[in-house]
């Protein structure tokens, strides 16, 4: 977006308009099973932002509310290139709590698979296999900040992975987080569905073999389960007790889907997934992939960030990081050679 002289002249208005409104233009982006979000203007700052706000029929309930709330605070206290900076929370008499941030430009990593996985050759050119392997490295790097700040995301997947226009790699969606110290009880077991993009009727579709078939949806709060299903660590499916290493197991997952461009656990239904995910071995992503020229390298690393047990698995993501930064110097060196 180019700047516009226009817009950093104009004066501030008198009285100074107060909550949403100071912001025009509002255009709904996507909605899921209760938020909302709206591009939008802030006429006091000059620049297009992105609102978050419950669906009417949420904005009154006290859950939703500390959610969203909860949601807005944590993602505005881990200041990182790798999140979304938030610029505002806020209450409206009429719309209730919403917060609003940066607006970001690309597309999210789940969109380029499912793109790769249809054989789109201008994505496979601009998405080679260091690339992908780089932006999951990347959100890992997002993740050791969130977790020596005492956060795990819990909910690391495709979908939640922003690949911006300029390379930047920024992970999104920290409603699902968990914060070293609190309770169960205080942060209320319970995840709504996620935000989804629109208007694509197809937008819930995920790579297979090649080919896509249907997203399993996220744990609602009748589950008991905070999560998405094909990217839930072991423990995340017990309802035990997690810390750093089941977001190492789900950004696993990212990386095993990344370079064959096939998921690794998914089964016919939500518990032939989770059973897959706590008892089955997938096929080495070498072996599931030939084409992609995955180096025999990658199994392991993949298969230790997947590791049943966590005592197997990193223990960090700085582990991770670091094997994956060796892994993407004998990719580019087979690459270039």
């Amino acid at each position: 977006m180019m700047l516009s002289l226009s817009n950093t002249d104009i004066q501030l208005p008198s009285p100074r308009p107060q909550g949403l409104a100071k912001y025009s233009d509002l255009t709904e982006m996507a909605r899921g099973g209760n938020g909302v979000l709206y591009s939008a203007y802030d006429q006091i700052v000059g620049r297009t932002v992105v609102l978050k706000m419950l669906l009417p029929e949420h904005r009154l309930d006290r859950a939703f509310r500390r959610r969203l709330l909860r949601e807005a605070r944590v993602t505005a206290q881990l200041e990182h290139p790798g999140t979304v900076p938030v610029h505002e929370i806020g209450e409206d008499e009429e719309y209730g709590i919403y917060y609003a941030m940066k607006r970001i430009s690309g597309e999210n990593f789940f969109s380029v698979l499912r793109q790769l996985a249809k054989g789109d050759e201008d994505v496979a050119a601009a998405f080679p296999l260091d690339r992908r392997i780089e932006i999951v490295r990347d959100t890992c790097q997002t993740l050791v900040f969130a977790h020596a700040a005492g956060v795990i995301h819990r909910d690391v997947k495709p979908e939640n992975i922003w690949v911006g226009n300029f390379g930047e790699v920024t992970l999104l969606d920290w409603g699902a987080a968990k914060v070293w110290g609190e309770s169960a009880l205080d942060e209320g077991r319970y995840l709504a569905s996620p935000v989804r993009r629109k208007p694509p009727a197809d937008d819930s579709l995920t790579v297979e073999h090649g080919e896509p078939s249907y997203e399993l949806p996220t744990l609602t709060p009748a589950n008991q389960l905070i999560g998405t299903p094909t990217y839930m660590s072991p423990e995340q499916i017990a309802n035990r007790d997690i810390d750093e290493r089941s977001d190492v197991f789900s950004a696993g997952v990212c990386l095993y889907e990344a370079m064959a461009i096939a998921e690794p656990f998914r089964g016919k239904n939500r518990d032939e997934t989770f059973d897959n995910i706590c008892m089955r071995q997938p096929t080495p992503p070498s072996e599931r992939s030939p084409k992609q020229h995955i180096p025999v390298e990658a199994d392991r690393i993949v298969f230790k960030a997947i590791a049943k047990q966590t005592a197997n698995r990193y223990q960090s993501m700085r582990e991770l990081i670091a094997d994956l930064d060796d892994l993407l110097m004998i990719v580019r060196q087979e690459e270039s050679g």
